[in-house]
């Protein structure tokens, strides 16, 4: 019973893990790629204009239409005509009254449409390859969006749990020392009051350590949500923060920002060339447009109700040209207002490179900052241990006391917590430098 017991146990385990999906940070990119709403979405966005596109090329092309009306005249419209008309002897004023049609008549027919030449519509066609270039740079954008989350939402994950595995290597630290403790206690050394002290600081120990590993919680959520991933499923992390990963930042050069690898430039260079295009297409409406029609249909009149006789045929011809004349200033208004909107982008423009020096800046100073700071955290956090390694072998020989054991516990989970700190500014510092030069998507 025990042995079935014991494998059904390692059959669920095994389920429970094979649950669990691992992601490396390049992993969870790539999943949020994939599966983030924001980023269907975005997707969607791309198929719709390349629905516009094509709308805007069917409307060159032939379109044939249907009709069909079968008509009862209730009343027949009546009309009066000047007599003479038909009597050359008739009185002068008098009339005669005709009917103008029967009470049933039916229409039915095709008729075809076809654009022979629409400057506008040129223009359009031209214009296709811009927005479909300005869609997939918006898609662009939506993954940078994404990745940038990911990558953030994964760190801090990261440090957090590197955080949770010091906060037990110290509780484990001061089980040892209570013990102690408690041992000399016995032996009349010290006082109860050693022993509760001590005891608070474990005590403090396990509420830091809990409210780590909410935030631990916390952070998997923020990370499965960033990567569109199901609340209900569990992650695994397989990447690791490694101190020569962190020291390797140190060597990273000052570089320029190369403008064209930012999708927000780019994307504004794009609207500059599609405002242009519209420019050009108001001024091409000042041009004639040319058109061909033909009709080919049935008409039916009868005075009586049979819509199965009487129907005569018809057919018509034209080509239609449409010239335009005056139109009160309405496209030279239309055209001015493009013009303002270029300059609207040029300004943009010139503010966004800003920007991007700033941006550039901003994240290399922060990360120089952050990797000095962590350099003297960590130089702290590691004089904090060897404080509290030298403060208990005192108390265990009997010439250090019980406050200061608690005093260098203190010190160093402060060390420790500033040193966490500054190791997630540093990483949040390459990631927005990475983000400034465009690199934060690997090709």
């Amino acid at each position: 019973m025990e042995k079935k017991l014991l494998i059904i146990l390692l059959i669920i385990n095994a389920f429970s893990l094979n649950a669990q999906q691992t992601f490396s940070i390049q992993g969870a990119v790539d999943y949020a790629l994939k599966n983030h709403a924001n980023i269907k979405n975005s997707q969607v966005d791309m198929r719709d204009a390349e629905l516009q596109i094509k709308e805007i090329k069917v409307t060159g092309l032939p379109q044939i239409n249907g009709q069909f009306q079968y008509t009862y005249n209730a009343i027949v419209p009546t009309q009066l005509l000047d007599a003479k008309n038909f009597d050359p002897t008739a009185a002068e004023g008098d009339v005669v009254k005709f009917k103008f049609g029967v009470p049933w008549a039916g229409q039915a027919g095709v008729g075809l449409n076809q654009l022979i030449f629409d400057a506008t519509w040129l223009v359009g066609l031209r214009a296709a390859d811009t927005y479909r270039k300005l869609a997939s740079q918006n898609y662009e954008q939506t993954k940078i969006t994404t990745a940038e989350g990911v990558i953030k939402a994964y760190y801090s994950v990261l440090v957090a749990e590197e955080r949770s595995k010091l906060l037990d290597l110290n509780i484990t630290r001061l089980d040892s020392i209570i013990l102690e403790t408690k041992e000399f206690f016995k032996q009349g050394f010290v006082e109860k009051i050693d022993i509760d002290r001590l005891e608070v600081q474990k005590n403090n120990a396990i509420t830091e350590k809990q409210k780590v590993v909410n935030l631990i919680a916390l952070s998997y959520q923020l990370l499965k949500f960033q990567m569109g991933f199901s609340q209900k499923g569990d992650i695994l992390l397989s990447d690791k923060l490694t101190t020569s990963d962190i020291r390797g930042l140190q060597a990273l050069p000052y570089r320029a920002v190369d403008y064209d690898n930012r999708v927000e430039y780019t994307t504004l260079q794009t609207q500059r060339k599609l405002t242009e295009l519209n420019i050009e297409r108001y001024q091409k409406a000042y041009y004639p447009t040319v058109g061909f029609a033909g009709s080919l249909g049935i008409g039916h009149s009868n005075p009586k109700f049979n819509p199965f006789e009487r129907w005569f045929p018809s057919s018509a011809l034209s080509l239609n040209v449409n010239i335009p004349i005056y139109d009160s200033g309405m496209k030279k208004t239309q055209i001015e207002r493009q013009r303002l909107s270029l300059i609207k982008i040029d300004q943009s423009a010139e503010m966004l490179r800003e920007s991007f020096e700033l941006q550039n800046d901003q994240a290399m100073i922060n990360l120089k900052n952050g990797l000095q700071s962590l350099d003297i955290q960590n130089r702290n956090m590691e004089l904090a241990q060897e404080v509290v390694r030298v403060s208990k072998i005192k108390y265990q020989q009997g010439t250090g006391s019980n406050l200061e054991i608690i005093n260098a516990e203190s010190d160093l989970k402060q060390a420790q917590t500033n040193y966490f700190a500054s190791l997630y500014d540093v990483l949040i510092a390459k990631v927005d430098l990475d983000k400034a030069h465009g690199k934060l998507l690997t090709k």
